[in-house]
């Protein structure tokens, strides 16, 4: 799944390429991953791209104030064309879900070119969702965020208070979008690998060295993330992201600080990558469902 970094460098390399356009058409291709009926997509149409925006792991395309915004989920990726498909949208069992092309920059005269993106999905499960609204807030997802870890209001002081009191695992808070937003199952890992702490570590149980340690990784491990993936095209951001990770979907591999094997917990429907000497003081922590260490 996309998250901050990418989400953030996709954003980048679409505002580059599409403020000051208007929009020529906009095609579903599926009707599930609509989630909003009105204003309709069509509406979009002859709008002028005035801002690109992140939200979390949201990506909003500001056309005179109507948004088209995004959330690509797990099989979700945008495709980019230099010069738009023309070929008509239609609906079925194609991963394509949505199909956008523009017109010429308004301001410059020299500039012919009509590019376009799709949004695809692999998959059975499909959970990519397109939203066309008046404002953000109106996007569930959007008006529940908690705060972006990369403002500059999100403090160390402001990180402190949101651990305390919170007797969730630490793994699952960084993953929580309420909490904060952006950061996923790929990046709250290496995030603790950085920290060197256990993803079944209390939240509330941190002490102050612990809580500092954590918000420098995970500042640190984003910021780069962020750098490594900006300026790229939106088809070698995938590849950058895995090229980065230490230890998420590396189960096996050798922990590239302190040699160790990179070790797996499984749960219904995802997992977590960590490494036993880095962040658990060499104990190996039993699959989730046995909800203990093994001794």
């Amino acid at each position: 799944m996309p998250e901050l970094p990418e989400v953030e460098a996709l954003a980048g390399f679409l505002r580059e390429r599409l403020v000051g356009r208007v929009v020529d058409s906009v095609e579903i291709g599926a009707i599930s991953a609509l989630k909003t009926y009105d204003p309709q997509p069509g509406a979009l149409r002859g709008l002028s791209v005035t801002a690109l925006h992140r939200h979390g792991k949201f990506i909003d395309l500001d056309a005179d104030g109507l948004h088209l915004i995004f959330h690509l989920a797990r099989g979700g990726w945008l495709r980019w064309n230099d010069t738009a498909v023309k070929t008509m949208l239609k609906p079925g069992k194609s991963p394509l879900a949505l199909r956008v092309r523009f017109t010429p920059r308004l301001d410059d005269e020299d500039d012919e070119s009509t590019p376009g993106f799709d949004l695809t999905e692999a998959g059975t499960k499909k959970r990519l969702a397109i939203y066309v609204v008046k404002a953000p807030g109106q996007v569930p997802g959007i008006a529940t965020l908690g705060p972006d870890p990369l403002a500059e209001s999100f403090t160390q002081e402001v990180f402190a208070g949101i651990l305390r009191g919170q007797r969730q695992q630490i793994k699952g808070l960084l993953r929580d979008q309420s909490v904060i937003a952006g950061v996923g199952n790929a990046y709250s890992d290496e995030v603790l690998h950085v920290a060197r702490m256990s993803p079944f570590a209390i939240a509330a149980k941190l002490d102050d060295e612990q809580v500092g340690t954590l918000y420098e990784a995970l500042q640190n491990t984003l910021r780069s993330a962020v750098s490594a993936a900006s300026g790229k095209p939106a088809k070698e951001l995938k590849d950058a992201k895995r090229a980065g990770l230490a230890v998420h979907a590396r189960t096996g591999q050798e922990c590239p600080v302190c040699g160790d094997v990179v070790r797996e917990v499984s749960f219904a429907d995802s997992s977590l990558q960590y490494c036993a000497t880095c962040q658990t003081g060499g104990k190996v922590l039993a699959d989730r469902r046995m909800s203990r260490l093994l001794k």
